[in-house]
């Protein structure tokens, strides 16, 4: 492949878990891949050595405190060096960029991934936020730039992966399995005394701090419930859930005709992120391989609704439609964060969630504009009550 059919990719959250995931990948393809942008909220030190290793044209360093760090580092090596939110949105217009790996943790990623979008530029999605928050507006906008969104979720990946070569054939339903986290088959009382360092411990997955308490407390679900529902076009009543503690099988879509087609593998998230990245093509891998013999049993079960009420809570803001999903997600954000910082024990991320959705303001056609006010609302009233101890 010569060096102009290199795919030229922009990395919104190249410190992250992702996103240094993502940058393994492309080390191991550099014959078909190229690192364009790279960008980071806080880890000057880590991205400046990214920066050095494979690079880019330019770089990103969210928070502008640590421009003149960066810059000063990177500027030797000519490559440009921006700062700041605008810049971060604004850079997702350089011509050079042929697709946007989204990376980002949270609603950060929406302003971002809109531009992108507008731009004209396909997307790798692996900010679950950005379509939980505005699923709408952004699915809207990239059936009209004719953008192609390829979700790098390992569940949503797998739905993709089932549909390639049926995508004329109508989708009955998926179910998304979940491992059940950390607290399968626990009870409330045993939930009311979980410590910050026993939620941090994933069974099977290394993620980020805030995606691994999302996973414990099963919100992790419920947002790529919501995801799914836009990426796929499908009614909530088409979206199921199961337990599925061995995170093997990797989600699952039932056609009409009443076959299951199942996508399979260790987990290991550099197969979802490679295959978005290379898509149509599948690339070689060194990857650990999948043997039946290691494990003789595979099992599925309910997931526990009640005591786990987040999942609840996100299957009837999908529902309910309107601006309902962003104020779950804004108020789940300062639930983490309270949660992480010792503010709120875990079975009060469900109730502070739940009191945002009954008091924040319901739209039913939200605007951006609105989108961005919900979002600021709620995360001031979840801090509010938080403060107030009126979760507790």
């Amino acid at each position: 492949m010569k060096e102009t059919e290199k795919k030229h990719i922009a990395i919104l959250g190249s410190t992250g878990s992702i996103g240094t995931q993502a940058l393994e990948v492309i080390a191991q393809h550099p014959e078909r891949f190229a690192v364009e942008v790279l960008t980071a909220q806080n880890n000057a030190r880590l991205l400046i050595e990214q920066a050095l290793a494979f690079k880019p044209n330019a770089v990103v360093i969210g928070n502008d405190e640590h421009y003149e760090q960066v810059r000063d580092a990177l500027l030797p090596h000519d490559i440009k060096v921006y700062a700041g939110e605008r810049a971060l949105v604004s850079v997702m217009e350089m011509e050079t960029i042929d697709l946007v790996l989204t990376a980002l943790v949270g609603y950060a990623g929406l302003q971002p991934t809109l531009r992108a979008i507008e731009s004209g530029k396909p997307i790798a999605l692996a900010n679950k936020e950005t379509l939980v928050v505005a699923g709408e507006l952004v699915t809207a906008k990239a059936r009209e730039k004719g953008v192609n969104i390829y979700p790098v979720d390992s569940e949503h990946s797998a739905i993709f992966q089932c549909l390639v070569g049926e995508f004329h054939n109508p989708i009955e339903k998926i179910i998304l399995t979940a491992s059940g986290g950390p607290f399968r088959g626990k009870s409330r009382e045993e939930l009311a005394k979980v410590t910050k360092a026993q939620a941090l411990k994933h069974p099977n997955w290394d993620m980020g701090a805030k995606v691994t308490i999302d996973s414990a407390s099963l919100m992790n679900k419920g947002l790529e419930v919501i995801e799914a529902k836009w990426l796929f076009g499908l009614k909530p009543e088409q979206i199921d859930v199961v337990v599925h503690p061995q995170s093997i099988i990797h989600s699952l879509v039932q056609f009409q005709d009443s076959s299951i087609k199942a996508q399979m593998g260790l987990p290991d998230m550099r197969l979802p992120i490679q295959f978005a990245l290379g898509f149509p093509d599948r690339l070689p891998a060194p990857f650990p391989r999948f043997n039946f013999l290691d494990y003789p049993q595979l099992t599925f079960e309910q997931p526990d609704l009640e005591t786990f009420r987040n999942l609840a809570l996100a299957f009837e803001a999908m529902k309910r439609g309107g601006n309902a999903p962003c104020i779950l997600n804004a108020a789940n954000e300062i639930a983490v964060a309270e949660f992480l910082t010792d503010k709120i024990r875990f079975l009060d991320m469900p109730d502070l969630v739940e009191a945002c959705l009954a008091k924040v303001n319901f739209i039913e056609k939200p605007s951006l504009e609105d989108y961005v006010q919900t979002d600021a609302e709620t995360r001031r009233l979840a801090r509010e009550l938080s403060k107030s101890n009126t979760v507790h």
